[in-house]
């Protein structure tokens, strides 16, 4: 494992929240995370995988249709 591991304020400033979103993440089991000791980290990959899971892309407009 060569990927970099993230604190949770870390992940929170890279996601522009507070501590308590990734904290809660982890408590949901909605993101993958790391246990070292008492403290929790989570790898810059997982970080990624949630961003591009929860991506909306913007529809198209169809020709022809107001929107």
């Amino acid at each position: 494992m060569n990927e970099r591991l993230l604190s949770v304020d870390q992940v929170a400033e890279l996601l522009g929240t507070t501590a308590r979103f990734p904290r809660r993440l982890i408590e949901e089991r909605r993101i993958t995370y790391v246990k070292v000791g008492r403290h929790v980290r989570i790898p810059e990959g997982a970080v990624r995988a949630y961003l591009a899971a929860h991506t909306v892309e913007p529809r198209r407009r169809r020709m022809g249709v107001a929107a």
